[in-house]
Parts: structure tokens; C-alpha cells; sequence
């Protein structure tokens, strides 16, 4: 079973159900993963979704990696890749598998520049961190990193959002 705490600060707009949003998102790209069976699992799988201002994205950024700017989305991993692949023969369990977090001018600026909906560009990058806290890592090479964008493609078309990756053909 997976379970998504959503929290979404002032900045986002309060019209939009993040915590809805983040929640279709997380579980499409689980759904989607090597790890499918933790959807209906009895392991309870916990993991946050932070909807934050840049500013706390760029102090999580600079304390946690070094880079004193702010960035899309961070991803902090509570479980050791390995120790995910043992979760089916866990039986009853609860574990926390991390926390995501998104920076709303960052996020916004990104769906500007791309001609999306903030909401679009936003689950694409709860899709992107849920698919690091499970050991995903597009920076390992390039074979890893088309792995993970073709299951961002697909768990994000089961969700109704168009691949984030076309780019328009130039004539």
C-alpha cells in the first residue's frame, strides 16, 4: 500500500487538490516501476510531498548537496535501494521511503518556458523524485537515465499528461 503525505505552502495556488495531484502522481510512477507490487502490497509504503518556496528548496539544496541555488524538485531517499527489492517478503510493514519537494518559482518558470499547466509540470516532477526515492538515477549513465524518463512517459500518460521528453521536429 502506498501512502502520500502532501503539504503545499502559500505560494501554490490554493484552488488546486496538490494533495490529490501528488498522490495520482506518486502512485502512477510506483505502478510504473520495478517496485508495482508495493501498490497492493502489505508493506505500507510512507513517503512526503513538500510544496515549498524556493527559498527553502535552495537552503535544502545547499545544506543537503552543496548547491546553493534553488532547483525543481529534490528527492531525500530514507531507504536503501537494496532494502526495497526485500520489501515483498516483508509482510506487514510499515516503511518511509522519503520525501519530495518541489519549488513553486522554479516549477512555475519551468511550465512557462514549456507551455504546460503548473499542475502538469508539477506531477512530472513528483513522477521524477518518486522514481529516485525508489533507487532510480538518471546521472548513473545514460542506459539509467532512458530507463527512467521512459517510465515517467508511461506513468504520466496513465495519468493523462502528454511525454514531457517531445520536442517539436524543426522543418
Amino acid at each position: 500500500m502506498i501512502l502520500v503525505e502532501a503539504d503545499a505552502d502559500g505560494d501554490w495556488d490554493s484552488r488546486t487538490a496538490w494533495g490529490a495531484l501528488a498522490d495520482k502522481a506518486v502512485r502512477s510512477a510506483v505502478a510504473h516501476s520495478r517496485f508495482a507490487s508495493l501498490c497492493d502490497s502489505a508493506v505500507t509504503a510512507e513517503l512526503s510531498v513538500r510544496f515549498t518556496d524556493d527559498d527553502e528548496v535552495r537552503e535544502l539544496n545547499a545544506d543537503w548537496r552543496g548547491k546553493d541555488k534553488a532547483t525543481n524538485v529534490l528527492s531525500f531517499p530514507m531507504l536503501e535501494p537494496e532494502l526495497l527489492d526485500q520489501l515483498d517478503d516483508a509482510g506487514e510493514a510499515e516503511v518511509l521511503l522519503g520525501d519530495v519537494v518541489l519549488a513553486h518559482g522554479v516549477c512555475t518558470a519551468e511550465a512557462v518556458e514549456k507551455q504546460i499547466s503548473v499542475e502538469n509540470h508539477a506531477a512530472h516532477l513528483i513522477v521524477h523524485g518518486t522514481l529516485h526515492l525508489l533507487g532510480y538515477d538518471h546521472e548513473t549513465g545514460e542506459a539509467d537515465a532512458d530507463e527512467m524518463e521512459q517510465i515517467e512517459r508511461e506513468a504520466l500518460a496513465a495519468i493523462g499528461i502528454a511525454d514531457p521528453y517531445v520536442t517539436e521536429v524543426q522543418s
